[in-house]
C-alpha cells in the first residue's frame, strides 16, 4: 500500500492499494464511493451501510468539490488497479484531527482494508500535522461500528450531538432518534 506524503506523493505500503491526496478530478469517483457505502441497496453488500437510517445521498459534487477547497481538510484515497477503492476525510483543527467520510467499496468490506486506512489516516495527522488526537462522530445506532472503532483503541467521550434534522445535506432521516456519539483517540507522534 502506499500513502500520500505532505507533497502530495504517494507513498508505498503492501496491501495493493496505494494513498493520495483527492484531486478535483477525483470528485465523480468519490461521490459514487461514498453513497455506495452509505446509502441505498448497493451499501447492504457491505457492513457499513446507513441506509436503515437514512434515504438520499451521503454527499453529492457540489459537497465534495467544496470539501476538496477546504486549506484545513484532506481528502485521502486509496487506490487498486487505478481505481479509488477507500477513502476518508481528514480535517485539522486546534484540538486535534477530525475522522469522517470513511468509505471501503462495499464488496472489499470486512478484508482489513479499513483498519490500513485507519492507520494511515492517524499516521498522516500525526506525524504530517503533528496532531495528538484523533476524534469522529458515529451514529449512536451503530453498536457494532462503534465497537469496531473501540477495538481499534477509540473510546466514547460522552458527548453527543443530535442528528441536523431538517438538513438534508446530512440524508433524509427514517427514524426519529438518530443521534452521534463522539470517539477520540490519543495518537503517537513517533
Amino acid at each position: 500500500m502506499t500513502t500520500t506524503q505532505g507533497d502530495g506523493n504517494v507513498r508505498e505500503h503492501g496491501s495493493g492499494v496505494e494513498f493520495r491526496a483527492a484531486r478535483p478530478e477525483d470528485v465523480p469517483a468519490l461521490v459514487e464511493l461514498v453513497n455506495s457505502c452509505y446509502r441505498g441497496d448497493d451499501s447492504r453488500r457491505g457492513w457499513t451501510t446507513e441506509a436503515d437510517f437514512l434515504d438520499g445521498q451521503r454527499v453529492d459534487a457540489s459537497a465534495m468539490t467544496e470539501l476538496l477547497g477546504r486549506t484545513n481538510t484532506l481528502v485521502l484515497v486509496g487506490e487498486s488497479g487505478g481505481e479509488i477503492v477507500t477513502c476518508c476525510e481528514l480535517q485539522r483543527s486546534v484540538n486535534g484531527a477530525y475522522f469522517g467520510m470513511f468509505s471501503v467499496r462495499p464488496e472489499l468490506q470486512g478484508a482489513g482494508l479499513g483498519r490500513i486506512v485507519l492507520a494511515e489516516a492517524e499516521r498522516t495527522a500525526a506525524q504530517e500535522w503533528g496532531c495528538r488526537l484523533m476524534r469522529m462522530k458515529v451514529l449512536k445506532q451503530r453498536p457494532e461500528l462503534i465497537a469496531w472503532y473501540e477495538r481499534r483503541g477509540y473510546t466514547g467521550t460522552g458527548k453527543t450531538e443530535p442528528f441536523p434534522y431538517g438538513d438534508t445535506a446530512f440524508g433524509l432521516p427514517r427514524r426519529d432518534d438518530l443521534a452521534f456519539v463522539e470517539l477520540t483517540r490519543e495518537l503517537h507522534l513517533d
